[in-house]
């Protein structure tokens, strides 16, 4: 297995990382950096590519798309809590959202940069969130945001939306969810701290940005060993205003959004409510978050 390996979502950013990704190698292989390039063919290939390139001996696994194949890589980086091999986490960010790359400024293009595949590395913390299916509990990793409630359904109305609305999917889905989602009683405990009451979403944040650029934290840092939630317990008409200000990231504070911070905590509902990682869809709640500081390295 070569050094740097490229798992590869053809079909991202409309199918552009698909055209651009020839260019994309042979800049790595002027570099140097002989690629190996795995194209994922089906949803949760990257997860077990990932993690196959890293059990063999690389030293970069490079998610080449959007936010869902940085997640599924970053789930096959991660197993039991612990790394996979010693592999470091790179990103193309070539997806039509991008959202994790934001907080690192990658270009947002697979392009002709080498950020975010070669150079040093920092330390990155990553979410472990156990939470309800069909089937019994399940685990799942994640770096940017995760969230239950009226957001996670607002993905789950976006999954259904055309791929050529790109990164306005998001939004599209956002106002039909928004008439139809009821709030519910909701208990959040995070080391210690405890909110009871009625509430929409609850979001935990260890990157800043989600959505498709709104910057719903713009203060959380993705090394820290804390994650950052908001309780969204305001009328849901408060959407109309608030929304222009998530995307610039001046919503906060807000008498409509109870803030808490820390390593670990539970999210209670009264009726299962649903949950969603880094825009992929999960399950219900209840769901449990722990934060694991600095469990991978991020190429920068």
């Amino acid at each position: 297995m070569a050094p740097t390996v490229l798992v590869v979502n053809p079909r991202a950013g409309r199918g552009r990382v698909g055209r651009e990704l020839p260019r994309l190698v042979a800049t790595l292989t002027e570099a140097g950096a002989d690629p190996t390039v795995l194209v994922t063919g089906h949803a949760g290939h990257a997860v077990d590519l990932a993690r196959q390139a890293s059990r063999g001996g690389a030293d970069t696994v490079v998610a080449v798309g959007g936010d869902g194949t940085v997640n599924e890589v970053v789930n096959g980086l991660i197993e039991g809590g612990k790394p996979v091999g010693s592999a470091a986490l790179g990103v193309v960010a070539a997806g039509s959202g991008a959202d994790f790359a934001r907080s690192f400024a990658y270009p947002p293009h697979t392009g002709t940069s080498l950020r975010g595949i070669v150079g040093g590395t920092i330390p990155l913390d990553v979410g472990r969130l156990t939470f309800a299916t069909e089937t019994g509990e399940a685990v799942r990793y994640f770096v940017n945001v995760a969230e239950a409630g009226m957001g996670a359904a607002t993905v789950r109305a976006a999954e259904r939306l055309p791929r050529f609305l790109g990164k306005v999917r998001y939004l599209v889905a956002f106002w039909p969810t928004l008439a139809r989602f009821r709030p519910g009683e909701i208990t959040v405990t995070v080391n210690g701290e405890r909110f009871q009451g009625r509430a929409h979403t609850a979001i935990i944040a260890n990157g800043r940005f989600f959505g498709g650029g709104m910057g719903i934290s713009p203060h959380s840092s993705p090394d820290d060993g804390v994650a950052d939630l908001q309780i969204n317990i305001g009328p849901k008409r408060q959407a109309f205003t608030l929304i222009p200000k998530i995307y610039k990231g001046t919503h906060l504070p807000s008498e409509l959004i109870v803030q808490l911070s820390g390593g670990k905590g539970l999210i209670e509902t009264e009726h299962p409510m649903p949950v969603e990682a880094d825009g992929e869809m999960l399950g219900t709640t209840p769901l449990r978050f722990e934060i694991l500081p600095g469990a991978l390295r991020l190429r920068t």
